[in-house]
């Protein structure tokens, strides 16, 4: 057994415990949570600072590990995405080193899983080697092109059925964005999801064009896919934001993990809420700022209680695939956000949205969560100088 103590155990699920001691067995399982003062110093691991469940991380792209630093930032998601596809290309050696190396650094980082989008199945082997667990989305987009969503899910389903998942891994065919599916793909997709419930994740409502398509039918994304020679004549706008599409054909059994919600509305949060009681929200605040130099309104969130998680994406859009630093981003832009609401959507709510949540997200008896320690003082304020130590 291994006993393990600091100035403060942060369970998530339940209050703080001032010196609290944290019990596992040999494989990580909680045993036990106590105090100090009900164990013998020379039996204890003993830190300072905070003890954290291991971090989960609800969306990433750990297959663009490779093209870190190849797109510049603020240009907008438009300019971004058109910059993804010119530069994606690079020898197989190339990407599974950067794959490798990512997938460690988020080890390192204290992230003990992941909810990742995989349009190729190049991250698979190194998947199936990582003690990180994976909930992979097998992504799908046709752009809006009804006549093309047939052969679009049939080959985004051969990725889907190359997986051959850990028991601990999970995946589910996802739609990319409102922007880029097509009613029949919606459909395709759903039927796809049938049987025991799912988390289904897709981009919202990163760009102010995107709203724009649906409301009005014009905008940045009509030349965006007219410059690929795409035609978006036979789309008909709902004169609603963005959301609204997705709500119209997602299926709201599922759990559904929107992602960005940049420009998302207290009234978008509230039709989502109203439409399934599974609704959680993935915030990227790094690659918010990184990509559209904006932040979500958090305090919108706060207000509805929504479910909040927190992603990475990918290190296309970020300079690092670590938690804890979009945490920090998230308290220092907006710090109205105090750190125990971060950190329960760092941990716990990431890990109801991916349903890892009877292992992992808080520290609770019977859990194998993996333990961060944060070298932070009793203000729980986190600084530059604030770093993690994965410590079980």
């Amino acid at each position: 057994m291994k006993k393990i103590t600091a100035d403060w155990v942060f369970p998530v699920s339940t209050t703080p415990i001032r010196e609290g001691v944290i019990t596992l067995d040999d494989s990580g399982k909680i045993l036990q949570i106590d105090t100090r003062d009900q164990h013998r110093d020379e039996d204890l691991e003993i830190h300072k600072g905070v003890l954290i469940p291991g971090f989960v991380n609800t969306h990433c792209h750990l297959e663009l590990s490779h093209m870190k630093g190849k797109v510049a930032t603020g240009t907008t998601l438009i300019p971004f995405i058109t910059n993804v596809v010119q530069k994606r290309e690079a020898t197989e050696e190339i990407i599974q080193n950067a794959i490798q190396i990512a997938d460690k650094e988020m080890q390192k980082n204290g992230i003990v899983a992941v909810g990742d989008i995989s349009n190729q199945p190049d991250t698979f082997d190194r998947k199936s080697r990582s003690n990180i667990r994976y909930y992979n989305f097998i992504e799908m987009f046709d752009f809006l092109q009804d006549g093309d969503a047939q052969k679009t899910y049939d080959q985004y389903r051969a990725v889907y059925d190359a997986l051959a998942l850990a028991e601990k891994h999970q995946k589910t065919c996802v739609p990319h964005a409102p922007y880029s599916v097509s009613e029949t793909l919606f459909r395709l997709i759903n039927e796809a999801n049938t049987g025991t419930q799912k988390t289904v994740s897709i981009h919202n409502q990163e760009t102010l064009p995107e709203n724009e398509l649906f409301e009005h039918g014009t905008g940045g994304f009509v030349d965006f896919y007219g410059g690929f020679g795409i035609s978006l004549e036979a789309f008909e706008p709902n004169h609603k934001t963005a959301i609204h599409y997705a709500l119209e054909h997602l299926d709201p059994s599922h759990r559904t993990l929107f992602v960005h919600n940049t420009l998302t509305t207290r009234a978008d949060i509230e039709a989502a809420q109203a439409w399934s009681p599974h609704v959680y929200w993935a915030t990227c605040p790094n690659a918010n700022l990184y990509i559209e130099n904006r932040l979500p309104n958090y305090q919108a969130f706060l207000d509805t209680n929504a479910r909040m998680t927190i992603g990475t994406d990918s290190l296309t859009s970020n300079w690092q695939l670590s938690i804890l630093e979009e945490m920090r981003t998230i308290l220092r832009f907006q710090s109205y956000v105090d750190f125990e609401t971060v950190l329960r959507w760092a941990t716990l709510n990431g890990a109801q949205a991916l349903g890892f949540e009877a292992d992992l997200g808080s520290l609770e008896v019977g859990k194998v969560p993996g333990i961060n320690l944060l070298n932070i003082n009793d203000s729980f304020e986190l600084n530059d100088e604030t770093d993690i130590t994965v410590v079980a």
